[in-house]
């Protein structure tokens, strides 16, 4: 972790180097504009979306020509880059200043980025109406101390799927799903005493899937934009009590302190519920086990829940600063947005767009709750602080230490990691 940290800071002095080296205050070059109009050339990375390369490749071809319709004299190259590394080989080329002029980036890499100066701030580029067909939600993820940095192409939300065996083997109706803490731990209960996991919870895995949400149901977070550490707040502290209680009642499986998923246990119809999305529609509908129902994200203080966003970001060292604004303009617009996410099968964050799923009975009520999704923890520190966070939820799920004092102690590290310069 140490060497990671190092390498980065030693990447962000060469790119603020290169930063301070560099003269162009307006973001243009005189060959770039011709006539008022766009003109020169920008280099797109994307990544690998689906397994179906070709597909892909037409795909941009399509949005490059919807982009070109309003601006023929721009050039726009797309290189697609692995997932592997990604960081690092975009961090390296922007250093080196031979990076992308656009490139896809996540909720956890935005203020990483922004905060270091290496992205360019889209407000000036921006009308109202361009970002007033966007899911609210999906426009938390690009902002960094209300600037913007991005704009969002796609969205996830994730809520509990039951398996409707389950639930009619507890006596339940599946036509009235939990929507409240309370109405879930009546089922949970129910489903322990008939033999059944309430819940599978991947405590190995990603704190998005596993306590983030309780938090934010609970009325809690974890840390502000500003440094305000609140996951020890009497809010918070309520979802590391739930979490406990479904361990200590053997709601959630034995495993849940370290396990990655229980996919054996769920497809093999021992699990009331999982916290899925549509992969999990996919696979569900793929292995035809059995019939099961989404559920709306269940509420305590607040009806939230986490879901990815993926968008389009500009480096502030861009050669081509208007064409490549305008373009991730173009990218997110609802037409583009429909082309995309009809090959990806992601959900689109324009509204309009979700009518690709009009026929999709699952994925459109899926869409239907983006409103409630949010990207996980904003902060450059966002990344770095899950591990402390993970270890402390772990050991309060040993038994080793009270909720309370598992989240006084993560609070106390992330205090300590954001001390840090």
């Amino acid at each position: 972790m140490k060497k990671k940290k190092i390498w980065f800071l030693a990447l962000l002095m060469a790119f603020c180097l290169v930063m301070a080296g560099c003269n162009n205050e307006t973001g243009t070059t005189s060959d770039e504009k011709s006539d008022g109009k766009l003109g020169g050339e920008i280099t797109v990375w994307v990544h690998p979306y689906t397994g179906d390369a070709k597909k892909e490749e037409e795909m941009w071809k399509e949005i490059v020509a919807n982009y070109n319709k309003d601006f023929p004299d721009v050039k726009v190259n797309i290189e697609t880059i692995p997932w592997s590394n990604r960081d690092q080989k975009v961090l390296t080329a922007l250093a080196a200043n031979n990076g992308p002029d656009v490139f896809y980036a996540i909720p956890d890499q935005m203020p990483q980025y922004a905060d270091a100066g290496m992205l360019l701030e889209l407000d000036p580029y921006l009308e109202d109406s361009d970002l007033e067909g966007f899911v609210e939600s999906s426009l938390v993820s690009t902002t960094w101390k209300d600037k913007k940095y991005g704009l969002p192409i796609l969205q996830e939300a994730y809520t509990f799927f039951y398996n409707l065996d389950v639930v009619k083997a507890i006596g339940e109706d599946p036509s009235k799903l939990p929507t409240t803490w309370d109405e879930f731990e009546d089922w949970a209960a129910k489903a322990k005493a008939k033999d059944f996991y309430a819940l599978s919870y991947a405590g190995g895995g990603s704190m998005n899937g596993t306590i983030y949400p309780w938090i934010w149901q609970a009325g809690g977070d974890v840390v502000t934009e500003d440094n305000k550490v609140l996951i020890n707040s009497d809010e918070s502290v309520k979802a590391f009590e739930m979490v406990n209680n479904m361990y200590k009642n053997k709601y959630i499986p034995e495993d849940s302190v370290t396990a990655s998923n229980h996919n054996e246990l769920w497809f093999g119809g021992k699990i009331l519920a999982i916290f899925g999305s549509g992969i999990d529609i996919t696979m569900l509908q793929k292995e035809g086990k059995f019939d099961f129902a989404i559920a709306p994200p269940l509420k305590n203080k607040e009806q939230l829940t986490y879901g990815t966003t993926g968008m389009f970001t500009v480096p502030s060292n861009s050669d081509n600063p208007d064409a490549a604004a305008e373009f991730v303009k173009a990218v997110t617009n609802a037409d583009n947005q429909r082309i995309f996410n009809t090959v990806t099968q992601y959900i689109p964050t324009q509204e309009e767009a979700k009518d690709i799923f009009d026929s999709n009975e699952y994925m459109n009520q899926l869409s239907g709750y983006t409103q409630y999704a949010l990207p996980g923890v904003i902060h450059p520190k966002g990344r770095a602080i899950m591990p402390f966070i993970q270890a402390e939820v772990q050991s309060m799920m040993a038994g080793e230490k009270t909720p309370q004092e598992a989240a006084d102690a993560a609070a106390e590290q992330i205090e300590a990691e954001l001390a840090k310069p």
